[in-house]
């Protein structure tokens, strides 16, 4: 069965955004260490599921730029879980609107994993339904004391086995953990 991967920059305090949205505090701290291991996290998926909001700045970047990285972005499948956006614009992509049922079923498909980049609505629906596989979570040396924290709404406990952590010159570490 497909895996669904989520990865995420998070604060050291669990915030995906400051209280206004800002995501100052994750741009121009990408090293070359990250950069590989952005290389070997997108090489194993063949499928992007991204919310709307991600997807809006994703395609606002991705169409425009070269090399094997952006080769990927553009070449995967994705598919944009949004109740209001109409039509896509990037290559290989699709809308959904069921995000739960939607992924149940593309897991059961044949095919390489999956992965969600931020989406953190998107992938709090997924929590709730037990429906992420593996987190991947990119801890980045920064408290911003409020926000918007990444496990927002969940009502129950969701066991998780760290099986790999990764450091980097930026100060960023990934805590890779898996569904226990």
């Amino acid at each position: 069965m497909r895996k669904v991967i989520l990865a995420q920059f998070v604060t050291l305090d669990g915030f995906v955004e400051g209280p206004g949205g800002e995501l100052d505090w994750n741009i121009g701290v990408f090293d070359s260490g990250m950069e590989r291991y952005a290389d070997e996290q997108i090489a194993g998926v063949d499928t992007l599921l991204l919310g709307r909001r991600t997807y809006e700045v994703f395609i606002g970047y991705w169409p425009e730029q070269t090399g094997a990285f952006a080769d990927k972005m553009n070449g995967v499948e994705k598919v944009v879980f949004s109740r209001t956006l109409e039509k896509t614009g990037w290559n290989n992509s699709r809308i959904a609107r069921d995000a739960a049922g939607e992924v149940a079923k593309l897991k059961e498909r044949p095919g390489g994993h999956m992965l969600i980049y931020g989406s953190a609505e998107f992938a709090q629906t997924l929590m709730r339904h037990g429906l992420i596989d593996e987190y991947r979570i990119w801890v980045h040396p920064v408290v911003l004391g409020e926000g918007r924290p990444l496990f927002a709404g969940l009502k129950e406990r969701v066991g998780l086995k760290l099986v790999e952590t990764r450091t980097f010159d930026s100060g960023v570490c990934v805590l890779r953990y898996k569904a226990a």
